[in-house]
């Protein structure tokens, strides 16, 4: 079998991007994995991503490895019984009892499935970046000889936190805790990971707290964004108009607190809110719907294009990110590349992301809807105000936050890495 070079050199990269799940259009491993390998081939490097489903958007000249699995959440059927056919190894077998006993059992299956497909190749590639799966077949994959290292964006502890404290009742708590039974596997995992990139240095301390790896294995590499795609709007936003985006309807993300401060908004004015995200039926978000009676003020959309995010970004008059912890917020950067003036949080790396108060956007405490409310008002009601932190925030992205710039960046660590030097 021929073996990784040591890249001490300046030849391309043969790389392998591992993401146990991509979905597309919601959730940002999906936007991490597409953005880093397209800017990785255009640096003259061979990319491959190995995924599970649901597979990601790729860009040309990446190669996609698909890795079915039996996909026991898929839309509109999660947590399916799959017909005795579709099992084809034991690693099907595995999934579906994990499933059944209330685990989330994707990042082990997957880790599984990657290695066994690695490890039957003739030629290896020069690094295996895995991508927050941190399961034990990336321990193999170190057994075998692999150089792996990972991306672990913020350590999971942070969300089984916020879930518990909203779970109500010995059973809600317990299928709780049990689905994030995964993470004992993901804390040994990383803390045997030689190095991992994280990207802000919010996320870095979370890790040294709660996963106890290393310092000095740790490196901070911000996510982009495609600047030339996420631009200002060149047509009249529209009046009123709030828009957030959450990759899933839970707690963490703030959705309440929101749908509060509009309610107390629509008192004083007329606001319509776009999130881009779904509402989990019976969740947390449809069910702060029905009380406060914002049927006709909110509207949910999914699945759409990146065109389409920026154009509905580019249509809001204010952009609002009221998560209650953020390991870096994607949408708060796509939202100031379109010069979007954005209220955020002051959770997770919030403050690190968007910049000053004041100077690139406005600051609230997390989970305070009167706060929110007063700065999205703020916002609506000073013209002068919402240019002045659309355009700082466009200049912050542009200085900061682009995809090229990260691409440079993790090829530098990737490489510093296979010749033995400790991450900076």
């Amino acid at each position: 079998m021929e073996r990784a070079t040591t890249a001490d050199d300046d030849r391309p990269l043969r790389i392998a991007l591992l993401s146990y799940r991509s979905k597309p259009h919601c959730g940002g491993q999906g936007v991490y994995v597409r953005n880093l390998s397209r800017e990785l081939v255009a640096l003259g490097h061979d990319v491959e991503v190995v995924s599970g489903p649901p597979y990601p958007d790729l860009d040309p000249g990446v190669r996609l490895t698909q890795l079915p699995s039996l996909d026991l959440y898929r839309d509109p059927d999660p947590f399916r019984t799959p017909n005795w056919r579709e099992f084809r190894s034991p690693i099907d077998v595995l999934e579906y009892a994990l499933m059944g006993t209330a685990a989330f059992p994707e990042p082990l299956t997957f880790s599984l499935r990657a290695w066994r497909e690695l490890r039957r190749r003739d030629t290896r590639p020069d690094v295996v970046h895995d991508n927050q799966t941190l399961g034990y077949g990336m321990q193999l994959l170190q057994r075998d000889g692999f150089p792996v290292v990972a991306t672990l964006h913020h350590p999971i502890t942070v969300d089984r936190q916020h879930d518990l404290a909203a779970a109500r009742g010995i059973r809600k708590r317990f299928s709780t805790w049990r689905w994030y039974s995964f993470l004992r596997m993901q804390r040994r995992v990383a803390r045997a990971m030689p190095a991992v990139l994280t990207v802000s240095s919010s996320s870095r301390d979370d890790i040294v707290r709660d996963f106890e790896v290393a310092p000095d294995r740790l490196t901070v590499v911000p996510v982009g964004v495609d600047t030339e795609l996420f631009r200002p709007p060149t047509v009249p936003r529209v009046p009123g108009r709030i828009v957030a985006t959450a990759s899933a309807d839970v707690p963490l993300k703030g959705l309440v607190p929101l749908l509060e401060a509009v309610a107390k908004l629509r008192t004083e004015r007329d606001v319509e809110l776009v999130v881009v995200g779904k509402a989990k039926e019976g969740g947390t978000a449809e069910r702060a719907l029905e009380r406060l009676g914002l049927a006709d003020a909110v509207r949910f959309v999914t699945g759409i294009s990146d065109e389409a995010i920026v154009t509905l970004f580019g249509s809001a008059q204010v952009a609002v990110v009221p998560s209650l912890y953020e390991g870096f917020s994607l949408p708060a950067v796509e939202a100031m590349a379109c010069a979007t003036p954005l209220v955020a949080t002051t959770a997770g790396a919030l403050p690190e992301v968007v910049g000053p108060h004041g100077v690139t956007a406005l600051h609230v405490p997390p989970g305070d809807p009167e706060a929110l409310a007063a700065a999205i008002g703020a916002v609506l009601d000073d013209p002068e105000l919402a240019g002045r932190l659309g355009a700082a925030g466009r200049a912050r992205v542009e200085e900061q936050f682009t995809w090229r710039a990260v691409a440079a960046q993790t090829v530098a660590w990737y490489r510093a890495y296979l010749q033995g030097d400790r991450p900076c």
